[in-house]
């Protein structure tokens, strides 16, 4: 799918209802969209631009603690708690990864957004995503879907590269490739020859994101590859790098809102679009299908 050959929406939007309720995840190394079941209504706080939108009913979002706000589109930044809730079975999120466009350059509808969001920029995102969520799961299968196509399909054009020093690039980098690994933020700091507290002060300015939280982040990202695959979920948590169930329960709780048996037990029908782990990292080989 090229960046210039997007969808016929007023075709899109016709194809019987059907179609338009299969659950499917489009996932680049940049960008995701989920289309699928919401599970619990807990607090939860994506590392990554997060936005929501209901395909059919309203979705409601809360904020922190704070009180229920009925909206077709919200936005969350990176980290936000936030809890979300909708009547329907089916909801889609976008993901946008923080370190990879300044918020600057996001899209006005996210641009200084933390909530409900409403308008005419928001109707016509929820639009755009129900005609593409049609068009994916019919076709999507039989596509070499990137992040440009991610953009151009439902921003209507390519988001802006956010510049990184090479330094802290060579750090995202291995992060995206190994979310496994357990190098510290001190010995990235003498491999890139930084001081340990210029090191922390540069990768937080140019990503938006502190060091750890981004790498807790890419951790349990990198399980959305794997959750329509048999597992030993004992053996995913230390093949993606946490020390014990414990903890890797704890952080996918923390991200999806969901403990991660739900999260695969939930993903069982789910059609996976895009990029392979193989091909930017992720859990190693054989990790979900070891004992």
């Amino acid at each position: 799918m090229s960046a210039h050959a997007q969808p016929a929406l007023t075709d899109l939007a016709a194809l019987p209802l059907a179609h338009r309720r299969n659950r499917v995840m489009w996932i680049t190394p940049e960008r995701v969209f989920y289309a699928g079941l919401l599970g619990d209504v807990s607090q939860r706080s994506s590392g990554a631009w997060v936005v929501y939108v209901a395909l059919g009913a309203d979705l409601r979002v809360a904020l922190d603690d704070g009180a229920w706000v009925s909206t077709p589109v919200a936005v969350l930044p990176p980290y936000q708690p936030h809890r979300v809730a909708c009547d329907d079975r089916l909801l889609c999120s976008l993901l946008v990864e923080p370190e990879t466009v300044h918020p600057e350059h996001l899209p006005s509808l996210m641009r200084g957004a933390c909530g409900a969001v409403a308008g005419a920029s928001a109707q016509a995102l929820r639009e755009r995503v129900r005609a593409t969520h049609a068009w994916l799961r019919d076709h999507g299968p039989q596509l070499d879907l990137a992040t440009i196509d991610f953009d151009a399909t439902f921003f209507g054009h390519g988001l802006p590269r956010r510049p990184l020093d090479a330094r802290v690039a060579q750090v995202v980098r291995a992060l995206a490739l190994d979310p496994s690994q357990t190098t510290t933020a001190q010995t990235w700091a003498d491999t890139v020859g930084l001081s340990f507290s210029r090191f922390l002060h540069l990768f937080k300015q140019d990503t938006g994101v502190p060091f750890r939280s981004l790498r807790s982040w890419k951790r349990a990202r990198s399980l959305l590859h794997h959750v329509t695959k048999p597992a030993n979920l004992a053996h995913v948590a230390l093949d993606a790098g946490y020390p014990d169930s414990t903890h890797f329960s704890h952080s996918i709780r923390q991200f999806y809102g969901l403990k991660p048996r739900d999260l695969f037990a939930g993903s069982r029908q789910l059609l996976v679009l895009g990029d392979s782990p193989s091909a930017v990292g992720g859990l190693r080989c054989g990790a979900a299908s070891r004992g």
